[in-house]
């Protein structure tokens, strides 16, 4: 036995049709043919990336999650941490790949194999295996136990019922967002490895709405939500749990959490489409005015979001956004440019050089920071039906 997805009541239909207006707008935005969408979508993975590593403890700063993905070395993250990114990085991306197939099917040993490719950096423990005895949640602050997952003797046959459900829900567009969540909810509360269960559960959430289709789960997960609000994610999820392995209990606070971190998600990155588009134009200004060469354009756009430029992220950048493949010498010459332009500023030396935006590169993102409309960030499940 599973834990059950609630019937869903007025208010939460009414805040999943908010939800999945918002897909259908962004879905419509970034099918239109921008430049800009490339640099963005790399770093929208990368926050992804960032955040749910983050909330394990394995924290970096944007520039390295997006280095570390994209196959360059970080400056600051320690070897761990540059491991366990990478790790999930390559589990994400083949999950957005493995989605498209005709012939995909959920089974135990696709989850032991994503399992694996996350977390085989530390073999001790046991990557792509069930755990092999009972499993305990400890309050880091404390060490009191928080959560007693299932016995170990029941582990093969849930892992099996959670598998056998999401293949019979396969295909099926209808509320994606719920069961996806509940798939997150489900996993996670098993616990099947000894390690990287969060990692994996929120993985698993996005392979479900990556078979969604409608949008690119780089574009509908929520991992950069719950590492902003890790302290609610974990709080519903004790709620929930109440200790112990109790698959009857009331998931209703949890779906409803999930509902919101999608909804405010959506809005963070609706924002941020507008927002992206608007500084394209002013960043192909002022290219044009240095009488700069468009390809330039990535690296003026890393660095007014605040990333460290450098030589090797840059040429990444590239490839990555569909922009072509340059040579080493060629990325210095750009980024020399850009600097004897004053637009980017070079910190530290050799191999450790990087470029920061300067101020007036900074002050175009300022001005449309300064000019954004208030949102609404209410809880919608507050004073009845909104």
């Amino acid at each position: 036995m599973l834990y059950a997805t609630p019937d869903l009541d007025e208010r939460e239909l009414e805040v999943l049709n908010q939800i999945e207006g918002l897909k259908h707008e962004l879905r419509h935005h970034l099918r239109e043919p921008r430049r800009w969408s490339g640099p963005l979508r790399r770093q929208t993975f990368a926050r992804a990336v960032q955040g749910s590593n983050s909330i394990e403890g394995y924290v970096a700063k944007l520039d390295d999650a997006a280095a570390i993905a994209e196959g360059a070395e970080p400056l600051d993250a320690d070897e761990e941490t540059r491991l366990a990114i990478k790790g999930y990085s390559d589990a994400m991306t083949y999950v957005i790949q493995l989605a498209r197939h005709d012939d995909f099917s959920y089974s135990t040993q696709l989850i032991k194999g994503i399992h694996f490719m996350m977390t085989s950096y530390s073999l001790d423990n046991r990557p792509g295996d069930w755990r092999r005895g009972d499993i305990y949640v400890r309050d880091d602050r404390t060490g009191d136990v928080v959560y007693e997952g299932p016995p170990v003797e029941k582990l093969s046959a849930l892992m099996a019922e959670l598998s056998d459900r999401l293949g019979q829900e396969n295909g099926c567009a209808d509320l994606v967002v719920v069961r996806a969540a509940m798939a997150h909810l489900n996993l996670v509360m098993i616990h099947p490895f000894r390690d990287g269960n969060g990692r994996m559960a929120r993985c698993l959430q996005s392979l479900v709405l990556a078979r969604d289709g409608i949008l690119s789960p780089i574009f509908m997960n929520v991992e950069e939500y719950l590492s902003r609000n890790t302290p609610a994610y974990y709080e519903v999820l004790a709620k929930v749990g109440q200790g112990r392995w109790k698959p009857d209990g009331d998931t209703r606070p949890w779906l409803r959490f999930m509902l919101i971190a999608h909804l405010r998600q959506a809005r963070t990155l609706a924002r941020r489409i507008d927002e992206s588009g608007r500084l394209w134009i002013e960043l192909d200004r002022l290219a044009a005015r240095h009488k700069l060469h468009e390809r330039m354009l990535t690296a003026l756009f890393d660095a007014v979001m605040g990333l460290r430029v450098r030589n090797s992220t840059y040429r990444a950048a590239l490839k990555r956004s569909g922009e072509g493949t340059i040579a080493e010498i060629t990325a210095s010459k750009d980024l020399r440019q850009l600097s004897d332009a004053g637009l980017l500023e070079p910190r530290g030396a050799n191999r450790g050089r990087f470029y920061v935006g300067t101020g007036e590169l900074i002050g175009l993102r300022r001005a449309i920071v300064e000019s954004r409309d208030p949102r609404d960030d209410s809880d919608p499940f507050e004073g009845g039906t909104r």
